[in-house]
């Protein structure tokens, strides 16, 4: 579900026979079209600590061009409002904006993001290398995110993206902080999940995870997920 805007500074690395391409020169060059077809299942939780209310939520989640974006919800537990309001509108929510064709508005591209190079720093078990970029969003929309993306500083493959809506969903929510990371999957990258925490008003602090397991992706099977018993 992605990147970028562009209007920023690069630094050029020096090499013998000619420049080297920096890691956002790198990420912007990358050809990463999404997949074309997919089925996973999705688990999703939800809960308001303010409440002490929960929900959660297993779905399968199909795309391929003739149906779009479609979804069956096969198992789900705690509170029914969450489930409703929260769980289902999300999955509702992602189907209308494939039925639309707005998805292009949160492509990392140079239409929707400003970038900024920073420096590079290591991953969360100090074993690869990552390279920051600043997005900036060139308009505010509940589908950007201003914040930072993060790449691998070998490939400028994109792993993680992070920050804060430009734009909250609704006049009850005052911030909403965003982590999507990806993963490659025979070769094609995907979203693995996204974890968000809103400060809603009257409700306090809400925070919101979905993972993906995917069973096939571009018609060839990749795994054997399982939706947990009711």
């Amino acid at each position: 579900m992605v990147l970028i805007g562009f209007t920023c500074a690069m630094s050029i690395a020096q090499a013998s026979g000619g420049d080297v391409p920096t890691v956002l020169e790198r990420f912007l060059a990358r050809h990463d079209p999404p997949p074309t077809q997919y089925r996973a299942l999705r688990h999703l939780d939800a809960r308001s600590e303010h409440f002490g209310a929960s929900a959660w939520m297993d779905a399968w989640t199909e795309v391929d061009a003739a149906g779009g974006f479609r979804f069956q919800v096969v198992a789900e537990g705690g509170s029914g409002y969450i489930r409703s309001h929260v769980l289902t509108a999300a999955l509702a929510g992602e189907q209308k904006m494939w039925a639309s064709g707005d998805s292009a508005r949160a492509a990392l591209t140079r239409d929707n993001y400003e970038f900024v190079d920073r420096e590079p720093s290591r991953g969360s078990t100090g074993a690869e290398s990552l390279t920051a970029l600043g997005v900036t969003p060139r308009r505010k929309d509940v589908l950007l995110i201003h914040g930072s993306i993060f790449v691998d500083s070998g490939d400028a493959d994109l792993l993680r993206v992070e920050g804060r809506l430009s734009k909250t969903p609704s006049f009850w929510t005052r911030r909403v902080e965003v982590i999507r990371r990806y993963q490659r999957i025979n070769g094609v990258r995907v979203p693995i999940s996204i974890e968000s925490v809103a400060q809603v008003l009257l409700a306090g602090r809400s925070t919101f995870q979905m993972t993906y397991e995917y069973e096939t992706i571009n018609g060839e099977r990749v795994g054997t997920p399982e939706p947990r018993s009711k």
